[in-house]
């Protein structure tokens, strides 16, 4: 994935005469061993199957299963929150130094430090949401944009009294998210890595789609998050 990405850039980059180099960077993105997710596994991976052979993987491999939107059954493994990423000075430098960095991919591989004080790899799925706070905050972005399938955020979102937020505070985005404006499985986790990039030292973030960047970029789209006004 980071090869196609790099190279679609880099050719975009070529097209408009734009002297810029990219680097694409294996992150290991390191979890705590205690998180409780790994009680948890809510994470779907792989393919489908039908009950009847889930329930055969669970005796035999001890697969966590679960249904998955009326489609069949997957196996889901854990979502640990990101706590630190490796090489994180190795990252900060690529971009302070004016690369383009494509880092992170599929919120990055998820590693523990084990008794020994080593890192090792656990089987789990980090969301790229919180990886990409993450990082954003270690990297100290001025702004954060995360993209997705919306060119707003809404309040009461698919109903008749469905409102855009082209602004919010950092505040009204946590009352939101208490109130449950936010579902876990679409905007949720979104919005939860908004909030802890702005807590912890980060200016704004902008969530948008791809197609409406451009305005975003220029207030004419797009939803900001910010400490306050």
């Amino acid at each position: 994935m980071g090869f196609m990405l790099e190279q679609t850039i880099i050719n975009e980059l070529r097209k408009n005469s734009v002297d810029k180099e990219i680097a694409t960077l294996i992150t290991q993105v390191v979890v705590d061993k205690d998180d409780p997710a790994f009680e948890n596994p809510t994470k779907p991976v792989g393919p489908f199957y039908s009950k009847y052979r889930a329930q055969m993987l669970m005796r035999e491999k001890k697969w966590a299963m679960a249904e998955d939107a009326g489609r069949g059954f997957r196996k889901v493994v854990p979502s640990p929150k990101p706590i630190d990423i490796v090489p994180k000075r190795v990252l900060h430098d690529l971009v302070h130094s004016g690369k383009i960095v494509i880092t992170a991919g599929g919120g990055g591989i998820p590693v523990i430090i084990n008794g020994r004080g080593l890192f090792q790899g656990v089987e789990a799925v980090i969301d790229k949401d919180y990886a990409s706070s993450l990082i954003a905050r270690e990297i100290q972005a001025e702004l954060f944009v995360i993209l997705t399938n919306v060119s707003r955020v809404s309040l009461n979102f698919g109903q008749p009294d469905e409102k855009p937020i082209p602004v919010m505070t950092v505040k009204k985005a946590i009352q939101y998210q208490n109130e449950g404006q936010f579902p876990p499985g679409s905007m949720g986790p979104k919005i939860l890595a908004a909030i802890e990039y702005i807590q912890n030292g980060g200016k704004e973030v902008l969530i948008t789609s791809a197609s409406h960047l451009k305005a975003a970029l220029i207030n004419r789209s797009g939803t900001k998050i910010i400490s306050a006004h």
